[in-house]
């Protein structure tokens, strides 16, 4: 594992096994894939995506401040445009926490602890529970939406499920962010399934209003 791992800060959350497509265009972010690319050795080039809590992606307030905890992003596929542009797609592997940031160069770079995987107990009780409680939240929220959640069928590892619900399940950046850092994988999957279960109640809820509280209400699925 490196000890110092080149930041990319995103206003996503990135979880460990999904992938990530990237448009990298910003100068430093350039240079940063060039960079990761060249020390790679024979290896997947990597660096650490981090959410950011206040700032944007882009401009002279691009990551601001940042979460200190994240996860370390393996290029798997790149293709560098005539422009100077990347088009990369990468998967998230191990979390981290950061020790230190590093703001002197062009772009941010971490000295990282990481964070292993952790099942919890009752992890297999809470993966069913989850999943039961998926298929509920999934044909509710579907109807009320229009579209699919996810395409294909559930992961059959419990760790992946808990990160591929997480990406999932309609949820703010936050509440993503505090998924990733959740000890242990039988706590996501709870925190996960009391999360839609309060979804489904609230649509529920809505639902049932006579027509003229929802209109008052200005509720809308979006």
């Amino acid at each position: 594992m490196p000890e110092r791992l080149p930041l990319f800060p995103l206003n996503t959350v990135l979880f460990p096994g999904l992938l990530l497509p990237l448009h990298v265009f910003e100068d430093q972010y350039r240079a940063m894939v060039r960079d990761v690319v060249a020390a790679a050795e024979g290896g997947p080039p990597h660096f650490g995506v981090v959410a950011i809590k206040i700032g944007y992606e882009v401009g002279d307030h691009g990551g601001r401040t940042i979460h200190s905890f994240g996860c370390v992003a393996e290029i798997n596929d790149l293709t560098a445009n005539d422009e100077g542009t990347f088009d990369i797609v990468v998967r998230g592997t191990s979390r981290f926490r950061l020790n230190a940031v590093d703001r002197a160069g062009g772009y941010l770079v971490g000295t990282p602890k990481f964070v292993p995987e952790t099942a919890g107990n009752g992890m297999q009780v809470a993966a069913r529970r989850a999943r039961r409680v998926f298929d509920d939240y999934r044909e509710v929220v579907e109807a009320v939406r229009g579209i699919a959640l996810l395409e294909g069928e559930l992961p059959s590892n419990d760790m992946v499920l808990s990160y591929v619900l997480a990406a999932t399940v309609v949820l703010e950046l936050a509440q993503r962010q505090q998924l990733l850092e959740t000890v242990t994988v039988t706590e996501r999957l709870d925190a996960l399934t009391a999360l839609m279960l309060a979804e489904i109640q609230t649509i529920s809820a809505v639902a049932s209003l006579p027509a003229t509280d929802i209109a008052r209400t200005g509720w809308s699925p979006n």
